[in-house]
């Protein structure tokens, strides 16, 4: 299983699992389609901080990326 550790940066999951790219654009956060974004704000952003910033309720992500076949560590 795929697991996403919470306290890595977007850019580090999102090198390590590019389907994520799709999985988080589709959920609202479309800056992390651009890789000029993904490689300069995505290396100091979490997923939680994506959600505050966002206004997004992490436990909505966090049940998406489990239905994507992640396991939230």
């Amino acid at each position: 299983m795929k697991k996403i550790f919470l306290n890595k940066s977007v850019y580090e999951l999102t090198e390590e699992y590019p389907e994520l790219i799709s999985i988080l654009k589709e959920m609202g956060f479309l800056g992390v389609a651009n890789p000029v974004v993904r490689n300069t704000l995505g290396r100091k952003m979490t997923i939680p901080g994506g959600c505050k910033k966002q206004g997004k309720q992490l436990e909505d992500v966090i049940s998406k990326l489990i239905e994507n076949g992640f396991e939230i560590e």
